[in-house]
């Protein structure tokens, strides 16, 4: 009866091994954006969008960022995206990033932009109308959308 106890639990600690491996598993996250942003050395910006998950999973956030630096601008993103990496669950999306920007552009603005928060990074670009000259440190937040009204 003793020699089927040790392959049971070789059994059980490697099917335990495997779900600890798919809960850590990294998801591919991407965001989708519009936004608004003015800046006279402070800048600000309010945007929505949505991140999307490959398990599925899609939620809706607001952006707003503000920031401190020699800026000077008005424009909008109107066609933004962006890419997390070591993103374990949806809700890691969420919360503030480190941004350090520098930005030119007349008429047909565009913006790249690299933030952080902990382990989670977001690659962002997008393309837009406006002016903008100037370098920023900014703090960009992405919450959760409230509910709309119906």
């Amino acid at each position: 009866m003793n020699r089927f106890i040790p392959p049971l639990l070789a059994a059980a600690l490697m099917a335990a091994s495997g779900m600890s491996a798919a809960a850590d598993k990294e998801l591919s996250c991407t965001l989708k954006f519009t936004s608004r942003q003015w800046s006279a050395v402070y800048s600000s910006a309010e945007g929505e969008g949505t991140v999307s998950c490959d398990n599925g999973a899609s939620l809706p956030v607001t952006i707003n960022a503000k920031g401190i630096g020699l800026t000077a601008g008005k424009w909008k993103i109107t066609d933004g995206t962006g890419k997390f990496t070591h993103v374990s669950a949806i809700e890691d999306v969420l919360g503030s990033y480190l941004a350090v920007s520098g930005d030119a552009g007349v008429a047909k603005a565009g913006t790249a932009q690299v933030l952080t928060k902990g382990k989670v990074s977001l690659a962002l670009a997008g393309k837009g109308e406006g002016f903008d000259l100037g370098i920023a440190v900014s703090d960009f937040k992405i919450g959760k959308r409230a509910a709309e009204a119906k």
